[in-house]
């Protein structure tokens, strides 16, 4: 793999290096260029009858937090050679049932401009106590846009995966 490796690549990669017994499925493998997140499907605990929703929420987390422990050295040891073949970070996550548990993500600076009229967004924000600070008021923000544009945000990946594809197919322009 290499840092320009395609998210298929490295899914792929993730899929034939995974034990087959962690997951119920194919693990969904998230890529950016500074982190690869991994996150599979746990199967879901089996409850008493007439187990209540907070009884639910515990044993989710508990499954989570088992595989957590229980898979430490082994996610590690495949993060570290995944770090090293792409030059990216690696962090891992779960799904069971409808919650999701991510283990240790990166939070990456972001570097942006912004004139004074987004800057009053970001302070009013900050100064209702929504957001602690301007970053988080700007990551707070980005998260609103994802819920409420997701579909016009997938389709847009959508496209620019057919770009990638289509970059891949191309010649091969050597620099010199």
């Amino acid at each position: 793999m290499s840092a320009q490796e395609t998210t298929e690549q490295v899914r792929g990669w993730f899929t034939g290096r995974l034990p087959t017994d962690w997951f119920t499925g194919a693990p969904e493998v998230t890529v950016d260029r500074e982190e690869i997140l991994v996150v599979g499907t746990l199967a879901e605990p089996s409850y008493a009858d007439g187990a209540g929703e907070a009884e639910r929420q515990a044993a989710r987390a508990g499954r989570a937090k088992g595989f957590r422990e229980d898979t430490r050295a082994q996610r590690m040891t495949l993060a570290d050679e995944a770090e090293r073949r792409t030059g990216r970070k690696v962090a891992w996550g779960v799904r069971v049932g409808e919650e999701k548990f991510l283990f240790t993500t990166l939070s990456v600076p972001v570097m942006t401009r912004l004139r004074q009229p987004e800057r009053l967004v970001l302070d009013t924000l900050v100064d209702a106590g929504v957001a602690r600070s301007r970053s988080d008021a700007l990551a707070w923000s980005v998260k609103l846009v994802a819920q409420h544009q997701g579909e016009w945000i997938d389709g847009l990946r959508v496209a620019l995966a057919g770009v990638e594809q289509a970059r891949a197919g191309g010649p091969d322009v050597g620099t010199g």
